[in-house]
């Protein structure tokens, strides 16, 4: 039996989410926090950004409501309580996880929805549009943009780029950032 689209992307995703999870139990809250030269953002931008752009994006493509609240803010004393996607370098370089076990709780919590939610959809619903054309400003000049088809974003579009493809670029960033820190690659 051929797996389903998306049981290849559920298990994409927890690939991805894994390796997620291997950073931060391998980082010490010092080099998550680290900024290694003025304009080089910390590895707590990547990993606060990407979680909280998953954490929407599962929401907008229908999935289950995004988690990220003032509680959850104050739980992993963020330098900045937002994904960052519209500020400056200079503003997010003040991004800080002030707790390194709620960053984990957190994390997890958003994975599962996310992989549950993936898992469970029909292999229809992943074709349905979920922004037409014209695209929004906000998405006019994005990755997603560049993939969208004639009519514009399907499901899957959006959930391969604002969730799987944006969690391995910043993947790869942190992968970088942890050599800066003095820590070695995740995968071979």
């Amino acid at each position: 039996m051929t797996p389903s689209y998306a049981d290849s992307l559920a298990r994409r995703l927890r690939a991805a989410h894994s390796l997620y999870h291997d950073a931060m139990h391998s980082m010490s809250l010092e080099q998550v926090n680290a900024v290694v030269h003025p304009r080089a953002l910390p590895i707590a931008f990547s990993l606060v950004h990407q979680v909280l752009i998953e954490d929407a994006s599962r929401a907008l493509v229908g999935g289950p409501a995004a988690l990220f609240n003032a509680t959850w803010a104050d739980r992993l004393g963020l330098g900045v309580a937002e994904d960052g996607k519209a500020r400056s370098v200079e503003e997010m370089m003040d991004q800080r996880i002030g707790d390194v076990a709620a960053m984990r709780e957190f994390q997890g919590q958003v994975f599962a929805l996310t992989e549950e939610y993936v898992a469970g959809l029909a292999t229809p619903s992943l074709s349905e549009i979920v922004v037409a054309h014209p695209l929004p400003e906000v998405l006019a000049h994005t990755f997603s943009a560049r993939v969208a088809g004639p009519e514009g974003l399907t499901r899957a579009d959006a959930i391969e780029c604002w969730i799987y493809q944006h969690a391995l670029r910043h993947l790869g960033e942190i992968e970088h950032a942890r050599a800066l820190v003095g820590l070695g690659g995740m995968t071979s």
